[in-house]
């Protein structure tokens, strides 16, 4: 693994330097393989980087997109990071229907959600193997309780290792996430975390020794790049 820290100034600068980051993984991955696979993540942090990769040229036909977790909900929903992202971005470029693959949430319980989406994934891939996909790139965001996608502490998706998706649950509520074993098999992974109230988790997530299920992000050890882009108020601890 190629761990890169990185702590910008402010929002906005971060934001930058998270399009640079993509931009190059996304060049790279087309001059290579002829497509660019990407996961993303949803909040409030990431929104402005969806914005600004909406004002690029890009060859959005060789630009496949997905969702590295999802809320339960129906793809119109408020709360859905579905929603936001083809607010955000997806409805201001003319990019295949083909090339967007969101989360199934409408299927009669979230299990049934997962294991549609594992199967559309391995087929996408064309993966039926024991090694994991790869994605080029899988965008994440991490909570003041250090989650990250929808792997929440002390939940049982932290303890599926042999899939690719599986049910997530935050207070009761079901989601749909990546396994964090999925995520690690990606090209490169791209943290992206701002704001104060982070410190304390990013002290545990990058402690020498701490719990594994108490800070679920320590889990997330790709087999490729590991970046971790913070603003000032986030990472103004882990500065040298």
């Amino acid at each position: 693994m190629n761990k890169t820290v990185e702590v910008l100034p402010d929002q906005p600068a971060l934001v930058a330097r998270a399009l640079e980051l993509i931009l190059s993984k996304l060049e790279t991955a087309i001059e290579q393989r002829g497509r660019f696979t990407i996961a993303l993540s949803g909040g409030s942090t990431p929104k402005p980087l969806y914005e600004a990769i909406a004002t690029q040229k890009l060859p959005w036909d060789k630009i496949h997109i997905f969702w590295g977790d999802e809320r339960y909900v129906p793809p119109d929903h408020p709360d859905s990071n579905e929603l936001m992202t083809r607010r955000a971005w997806l409805n201001r470029i003319d990019i295949p229907g083909a090339n967007i693959h969101p989360v199934p949430t409408l299927e009669a319980n979230p299990e049934l959600a997962a294991d549609k989406y594992e199967k559309h994934l391995k087929e996408f891939f064309n993966s039926s193997g024991v090694e994991f996909p790869a994605l080029d790139v899988v965008l994440l965001g991490m909570g003041d309780d250090a989650h990250t996608a929808s792997l929440f502490p002390h939940t049982e998706a932290l303890k599926v290792r042999d899939r690719l998706v599986t049910v997530g649950n935050k207070d009761g509520n079901p989601r749909i996430s990546f396994t964090y074993p999925f995520i690690n098999s990606a090209r490169s992974v791209i943290f992206l975390v701002a704001g104060a109230n982070k410190r304390p988790a990013l002290a545990q997530v990058f402690a020498p020794v701490a719990d594994d299920f108490t800070y679920p992000s320590r889990l997330i050890q790709p087999q490729g790049e590991l970046w971790w882009l913070l603003d000032t108020a986030a990472g103004l601890e882990l500065q040298h």
